[in-house]
C-alpha cells in the first residue's frame, strides 16, 4: 500500500528517530565507560587542585608559625632551639620563608664571629636566581658588608653601584657603602653627592640619612634641602 505525503513525512520521521536511537545507544555501548571515566578524571582532578590550594595554604601558615618561633627562639638566646627549624625552613617552597631563614642563619654565622662562612652564605643567596630579587639583593649587600675590608674599592662599586640609585629599595644601604668605597679611592667628587643625595632621601632610613648628612658634610657638600617656599619668602622680603 501507498503512502500518502503526510504519512510517508510521519513514516521517515519515524525511521530517522529510531535511527538516532540506535546511534546514540551504539555510541554509549562503544565510548560510554571512556566518557564517564574523563568526567571522572576530571571531578577528581579539581577536587585534587582545591585540596592542593588548601594544603598550600594550610603549609604556608605553619610555616609562617614556625619561623615566628624561632626567631622568639633567637630573642629569647634560645639559638639551639631555633637552628634546626631555620635549617628545614631554608628548604622550604615556598619563597619568601626560605629566604628569610637563609638570611636569619648567616647572621647567627656572622653574630658568632664567623664571618667566612656568613659571607659565604650570603654570596649563595644572592646567586640564587629562584629566589626574588630583593632577598638577593639585600644578600648581596650583606655579603659585600661582611667582606668589605678585605675587597678593592672598585669592587665594592662594581657589585653595588646598580642599587645605589634613588627609587631602589636599598638605596641607603648600598649608596653607603658605595660611597666609603670612593672615599676609599680618593673619589670625593663622587662620594659627596652620594652622600648629600642618601641625606634628601625621604625613603632613606633615618639612621643611614643623619650619617650620609655628616659625611656629605665633612666633604664640603651641603645635604640639607631647602624648601623652595622659603627661598621665595626671601626673595619677596629682598
Amino acid at each position: 500500500m501507498a503512502l500518502t505525503p503526510q504519512n510517508e513525512e510521519t513514516f521517515f520521521r519515524e525511521v530517522d528517530e529510531e535511527l538516532r536511537r540506535e546511534q546514540l545507544g551504539s555510541f554509549w555501548r562503544r565510548y560510554g565507560r571512556l566518557v564517564a571515566a574523563a568526567v571522572v578524571v576530571g571531578l577528581v582532578a579539581f577536587a585534587g587542585y582545591l585540596y592542593w590550594q588548601h594544603r598550600q595554604a594550610e603549609q604556608a601558615g605553619l610555616a609562617g608559625e614556625r619561623l615566628s618561633g624561632a626567631l622568639r627562639d633567637i630573642s629569647d638566646n634560645k639559638r639551639p632551639a631555633a637552628e634546626p627549624v631555620l635549617a628545614q625552613l631554608s628548604t622550604s617552597g615556598i619563597d619568601g620563608y626560605r629566604a628569610t631563614a637563609r638570611l636569619t642563619t648567616a647572621a647567627l654565622a656572622l653574630d658568632k664571629g664567623d664571618d667566612k662562612t656568613a659571607a659565604a652564605q650570603y654570596a649563595a643567596i644572592a646567586g640564587d636566581a629562584g629566589l626574588a630579587k630583593p632577598f638577593r639583593d639585600l644578600a648581596l649587600i650583606r655579603q659585600t658588608a661582611v667582606e668589605y675590608d678585605s675587597l678593592p674599592p672598585a669592587t665594592v662599586i662594581a657589585r653595588l653601584r646598580p642599587l645605589a640609585v634613588s627609587g631602589n629599595p636599598w638605596f641607603g644601604s648600598a649608596g653607603e657603602l658605595v660611597g666609603l668605597a670612593y672615599q676609599k679611592m680618593g673619589k670625593n667628587e663622587l662620594a659627596g653627592p652620594l652622600f648629600a643625595a642618601m641625606a634628601k632621601d625621604k625613603d632613606v632610613p633615618e639612621t643611614i640619612r643623619t650619617r650620609a648628612m655628616r659625611l656629605a658634610g665633612l666633604l664640603g657638600v651641603d645635604a640639607v634641602a631647602q624648601p623652595a617656599a622659603a627661598g621665595a619668602i626671601r626673595s619677596a622680603g629682598e
